[in-house]
């Protein structure tokens, strides 16, 4: 069949025809509130997107009609594969980074070196010749101690050398580097990780990284520095989340923007053509069930990729509770590995590029940024907010917002708020420092586990929790799955059995009992079952898995508590480790 026979047979169908179909589907209900949904950015995202939704993605400075993401801002094919290492003394690290070189490593970042002298930074880069090196720790020892080493060798021989100095916390200085600093030295970094990791959204997280940098810009040209000048010994570093298609966007979004603010001083698109440094997000990594955390990572990884990051860092597993092993290291690069020469990502520049979604996101957080910048810098700019405490107040309250999400389990961290293995125990293997470093989201519910394991650990019983399905077959079934869930989070045991009858639930060995039924059999069962209760003289709690209308009736009977999906499970669960006996 030829192609123009093929489009006959499947005619043009509009979109008013598509959301006439889908409004008889939808028998009623509101377009808006069942199938659109809003993001932590406030962005709109609608149920599937067409051509026509191109029409408005003009970009900040094009002309109607332009397609503004083929300009050339965003980067070609292909990333650097970025190991960090984590060795502090200067031979280790060096060994650890030739080794990992050998294994596949393309660049190598030290993530907790101190370089105090020449000798040791000669040291640190023996054998690395070629390869690029990055210095997350800097000091202006190691920044002299590097451009003795460009003047003695020129540079070109060697890797690109990076830093991650911040060029706003000595202006002064930082003008100095800039003007000295040779080809392949990129003596400072715009770190929007620790926006993210500090609880900005992709808008946040770009819109403050273009405030630093537009500062610095604005910086270095008070002090006679070109925009060219200064943009070339700048690099950024964005965390990679979860949110797959938004991290696409985010990047391409932040190539957009930062060549308009290179322009916007004077400088060339060449310049604004900045290396983009992707690591996988710190904030959504898990204790419990870790291995999650690969497939966390390998998601993360792929929208780093499609989206343009020139280096990719894919974090070990294990790193928010352990120093990493060779093997979590080794998993960690061959993601990359794979990613490259197996699922081939690296062969197509900007595969995002004329997909309507992707597209429509990227100008949507491109223009939200924007206006955040433009705020910012209405404010008297980064620096200048920064030190009056706007940005660290603006951040804490996204932070707030973004952990209260993950409290009442609107956003699910599979293995630890959802889909729990209350079996498992994580003790033995804990780095606390770690552990406690920084913000993660899944903090409040580990905590929770832990007291639990504690107590199992100092002789005390683990809570055995009966959940009892009784009466309506889909709805006992789907309470019990719940509450079984619910109560898993807690590291409780469950224990799930069937009855026909409820004053049977009382001879059943428990410390809790959840009854799983419907609203309108409740009533009924909680009568006959505290009824029978009390006449045994047992004082087993009783919950209820819902949230009936007749819940103060039900109290009146001696039902204790209610688990619901409007249920804060870190308060209720708190209360019944107290109850039961669990304690710090």
């Amino acid at each position: 069949m030829t192609a123009a026979r093929l489009l006959e047979e499947f005619p043009p169908i509009t979109t008013a025809e598509w959301e006439a179909a889908i409004a008889r589907d939808l028998k009623g209900a509101d377009y808006a509130k069942k199938l659109m949904w809003r993001t932590d950015e406030g962005i709109a995202v609608k149920p599937y997107y067409r051509a026509e939704d191109l029409a408005g993605v003009v970009g900040l400075d094009a002309a109607p009609g332009e397609f503004p993401y083929r300009r050339g801002a965003l980067a070609g094919a292909g990333w650097k594969i970025r190991e960090e290492i984590e060795a502090a003394n200067a031979e280790e690290a060096n060994r650890a980074a030739c080794a990992a070189v050998e294994s596949g490593a393309e660049e190598i970042a030290f993530s907790r070196l101190v370089v105090r002298d020449g000798a040791e930074l000669e040291v640190a880069l023996q054998n690395l010749s070629g390869i690029p090196v990055h210095f997350e720790l800097a000091s202006h020892i190691l920044i002299e101690a590097l451009f003795q080493r460009f003047s003695r060798r020129e540079g070109a021989a060697d890797g690109a050398i990076s830093t991650g100095y911040d060029p706003l916390a000595d202006a002064g200085f930082a003008a100095q580097t800039i003007t000295r600093a040779p080809d392949g030295f990129t003596p400072f970094t715009i770190d929007a990780a620790r926006f993210e990791e500090d609880g900005a959204n992709a808008v946040e997280e770009l819109g403050l990284a273009l405030a630093a940098g537009a500062d610095t810009i604005a910086e270095m040209d008070a002090r006679g520095i070109n925009a060219d000048r200064t943009a070339a010994g700048l690099g950024f570093r964005f965390a990679i989340g979860a949110n797959f298609f938004f991290q696409i966007a985010k990047l391409r979004a932040f190539r957009l923007l930062w060549a308009r603010v290179v322009e916007g001083f004077g400088g060339t698109p060449e310049a604004a053509r900045t290396h983009i440094t992707a690591r996988t997000s710190r904030w959504n990594k898990t204790v419990y069930d870790p291995y999650v955390n690969i497939l966390r990572a390998t998601t993360e990884a792929a929208s780093a990729v499609m989206g343009g990051a020139d280096s990719l860092v894919i974090a070990s597993f294990e790193e928010c509770y352990k120093a990493p092993d060779e093997a979590s290291r080794r998993l960690a690069r061959n993601t990359q590995l794979l990613l490259r020469h197996e699922a081939m990502l690296g062969r197509v520049a900007d595969p995002g590029a004329g997909a309507y979604f992707i597209e429509v996101l990227t100008d949507s957080l491109a223009s939200e940024a924007w206006k955040l910048l433009q705020e910012i810098e209405a404010g008297g700019g980064f620096s200048k907010l920064r030190a009056q405490g706007w940005i660290a107040e603006k951040l804490g309250r996204s932070l707030a917002a973004r952990e209260k999400a993950v409290t009442i389990r609107k956003r699910v961290f599979t293995g630890t708020s959802s889909y729990a293995n209350p079996s498992e125990h994580v003790l033995d293997r804990i780095d606390f420092e770690r552990m406690n470093a920084g913000h993660r989201g899944t903090r409040m519910f580990e905590q929770l586990r832990l007291r639990t394991e504690r107590h199992a650990m100092a002789g005390g019983s683990v809570p055995r929790v009966l959940l009892a399905e009784i009466g309506d077959a889909k709805m006992r079934g789907a309470r019990s799955n719940f509450a079984a869930n619910f109560f898993a989070c807690a590291g409780f045991g469950t224990t799930v059995q069937r009855f026909k009858a409820a004053k049977d639930i009382a001879e059943a060995e428990a410390d809790l009992i959840v009854l799983c039924s419907s609203d309108a059999e409740y009533a009924g069962i909680a009568a006959e079952l505290m009824s029978k209760l009390k006449a045994l003289g047992i004082q087993t709690p009783v919950v209820v898995a819902g949230n009936p209308e007749g819940s103060e009736a039900l109290k009146a009977m001696g039902v204790t508590d209610f688990v619901h999906v409007r249920s804060n499970p870190i308060d209720v669960l708190t209360k019944w480790q107290e109850r039961l006996g669990i304690a710090e």
